[in-house]
């Protein structure tokens, strides 16, 4: 198989960030990479931009960073409660989910990305929860949510 080697110019997810010299097929190079302008040929020329480059990446990541560690501190001080429908015996009717999550963030003035937020499975189940926020590749967040009922809970009578 042929390979080319490449400059990228953006960051692309599983290949690496700007400023990486990677070798890829020459399919994928010449088909998508170049034409969108995401890569360079390497040439002697282009290795100069390298350091630019890498700069520019460097500037932006500490950016990131930053920008990450106080949108945790601000998740810390954050408390989110969800009031649900309940019927015999406490039981949910439906779930509290992801999307639910991201929606309470937004209203609260957090703008978070909702693939950001890692709940496994949907909660079903009333009282105190955790969910894990990851807002940077260093930075994530352990987010407390409470899960109380609208109504009274009346307790499941036993059937004869």
């Amino acid at each position: 198989m042929a390979y080319s080697e490449v400059l990228l110019v953006k960051p692309v997810d599983g290949l690496g960030g700007e400023g990486d010299q990677v070798r890829v097929r020459a399919g994928y190079a010449r088909n998508y990479l170049l034409p969108r302008s995401i890569a360079v040929p390497v040439t002697h020329a282009n290795r100069k931009q390298i350091e630019a480059l890498k700069k520019r990446r460097g500037e932006r990541e500490l950016q990131e960073l930053s920008g990450a560690q106080e949108l945790a501190k601000k998740l810390a001080k954050t408390s989110l409660a969800f009031a649900v429908k309940t019927g015999e015996g406490g039981r949910m009717f439906g779930a509290i989910t992801v999307t639910d999550l991201h929606d309470k963030l937004v209203a609260a003035g957090l703008p978070i990305e909702k693939k950001r937020i890692h709940l496994h499975t949907p909660v079903k189940t009333i009282g105190k929860h955790t969910v894990k926020v990851k807002l940077h590749p260093d930075v994530s967040v352990d987010l407390d949510f409470d899960v109380v009922s609208e109504n009274i809970i009346v307790a499941a009578e036993e059937k004869k």
